[in-house]
């Protein structure tokens, strides 16, 4: 059993408080405490977390207990696992906190840069995130399903409606289905589809009773974008040979606003006309503060009427069709802000620059022969564009900034027993957080890790990141950390045991930068500058 299986935390700080004080005999001051400013008497007594205390607390004093709690947590800058958004710049921040307590429901421009065939008659709304956005948009796709067999004469019980996507579908999709009970069929993915929804195999699911598939504009796992194109076409086929219609909702969560502005000339959006609805994070790549999501359907006739509440108790007459009601209008503000702030060539120079630094992440993982890259936006596409200037996105794969990455089969062969999941521990000891996962279903037996790069990752990161990671050659051969330090250990708790000593080593590059030789200065004289 595992020690924390039977260790109540909660017990062993109860039971290892200080024994009761004894009280003076008049006043029955307590003799043993000492009270101060910082922290009230939360500086002594435990922080309720079960039920509410029976006395408050000054705000100040508050303000820094939770501070000082939530400092512990993992740096958002090193956190390399997330996809939401961390920092504004100060003027979005002061609009955040003006805003923070207005209500608002409203809807973006964002079906002008999806291209809507029409953007004033496409219709959407703010989100929390994209796990509200794709419910919205299954749910529409559901309804239209159901009146189209009502209409027919057919049952809508009798299979019932079943939704298709990959293995790789992030959990928000499944979701859709169990809560609002429809089948889910998961195309299994494959080392020849890129990790990603098959076009080969999708069409082997659908069937009348199909309300729609999910494409992915950024898998989770490794950062690929599904063939959104090449599944319309084959939908199209489809509905030629069966008569049956079934539509695309895009599930644009990280690449709604990537793709728009690093690829333009990718086909994947409106501009595809079984694509009927898309969704976005605005707090992933769109930049803001956690908290607001978007879907927007290319028209009206794809929201079915039945999914909009018309309310009259707000003073005027307003409209309603999300999964909750009330949401803080900061972050959609935020968004807003961004729209204006950064227009499509701050957007495009973002995207760029999160993608220049992940190929660069991506080459000397490669370069070091220690990892294989699962991701591809590294890799140049075949073909005539192979030699246009680097920097520029459309010579590449399309995708994320994400870098998805293993050990290398021959790492593996010269190091049996060197386990990849040890890599992510002794990163988070460091400060990353660097996730290791199982592949989905059907490549399970392959583990990956994987870094978002956001626009804070900047190149200087990038660089000490690698040189935690492993060495590689640049200019001088820098001195391996982390995978080094896995390499010469014997056993998984001396590699563990090794981390402080790795911790505390440097590049021979970084030891002499800056720095002088050892013997430049005079000997110690006795007094406080003498050595430790």
């Amino acid at each position: 059993m595992a020690l924390s299986n039977h260790v109540n935390p909660d017990h062993l700080i109860r039971t290892s408080r200080d024994k009761k004080p004894h009280y003076h005999g008049l006043t029955k001051a307590n003799l043993n405490e000492v009270h101060h400013a910082y922290g009230s008497r939360y500086g002594t007594n435990p922080v309720p977390k079960y039920k509410i205390a029976s006395k408050g607390l000054p705000a100040a004093a508050t303000y820094q207990i939770i501070h000082d709690e939530l400092s512990l947590d993992g740096s958002p800058v090193l956190n390399l696992a997330s996809f939401v958004h961390t920092w504004m710049p100060p003027e979005a921040d002061k609009l955040f906190q003006e805003n923070i307590s207005k209500n608002l429901i409203g809807i973006s421009i964002l079906a002008d840069l999806w291209h809507a065939p029409s953007a004033k008659n496409a219709i959407g709304t703010a989100t929390t995130g994209s796990s509200e956005a794709i419910q919205l948009g299954g749910l529409a796709m559901k309804k239209i399903w159901q009146a189209k067999r009502k209409a027919a004469g057919k049952s809508i019980h009798e299979p019932g409606p079943n939704i298709v996507m990959g293995a790789n579908a992030q959990v928000a999709l499944e979701k859709f289905a169990r809560y609002f009970e429809v089948e889910c069929r998961l195309v299994p993915v494959s080392v020849e589809s890129h990790y990603r929804l098959d076009a080969n195999k999708v069409m082997d699911y659908v069937d009348e009773n199909t309300i729609g598939v999910y494409v992915i504009l950024g898998s989770t796992y490794t950062g690929h974008y599904e063939p959104v194109k090449e599944i319309s076409d084959l939908l199209d086929e489809y509905e030629a040979k069966t008569g049956n219609y079934v539509p695309i909702h895009v599930d644009g969560a990280s690449g709604g606003f990537v793709a728009p502005f690093a690829t333009p000339k990718l086909v994947w959006d409106f501009k595809l006309p079984r694509v009927v609805s898309i969704n976005t994070s605005g707090h992933k790549f769109g930049l803001a503060y956690v908290g607001v999501g978007w879907v927007v359907w290319r028209d009206k006739a794809h929201l079915p009427k039945e999914l909009i509440f018309e309310l009259h108790y707000l003073g005027s007459v307003e409209y309603s069709f999300s999964l909750n009601f009330s949401r803080p209008a900061a972050p959609i503000i935020a968004q807003y802000f961004n729209l204006i702030h950064l227009g499509f060539e701050g957007y495009r120079a973002i995207a760029l620059d999160d993608l220049k630094n992940a190929r660069l992440l991506s080459r000397a993982l490669e370069a070091s022969k220690y990892y294989t890259v699962l991701s591809d936006i590294h890799r140049k596409i075949a073909g005539p564009l192979e030699s246009m200037n680097e920097d520029d996105p459309e010579i590449y794969h399309p995708g994320l900034p994400v870098v998805s990455f293993r050990f290398s089969d021959e790492f593996k062969a010269k190091n049996p027993d060197v386990q990849q999941r040890w890599i992510q521990t002794l990163l988070r000891a460091k400060g990353w957080i660097v996730p290791n996962y199982e592949l989905p279903p059907a490549l399970e037996q392959v583990e990956t890790l994987r870094v978002v790069v956001r626009e804070n990752m900047t190149e200087v990161l990038v660089d000490r990141l690698v040189a935690d990671l492993h060495r590689i050659i640049l200019i001088r051969e820098a001195q391996m950390e982390v995978t080094e330090a896995l390499i010469q250990s014997g056993s998984p708790s001396h590699s563990l045991s090794m981390l402080d000593k790795v911790g505390q080593r440097r590049s021979k590059v970084e030891q002499h930068a800056g720095s002088l030789e050892e013997g430049s200065g005079d000997k110690s004289s006795g007094t406080y500058a003498r050595t430790c």
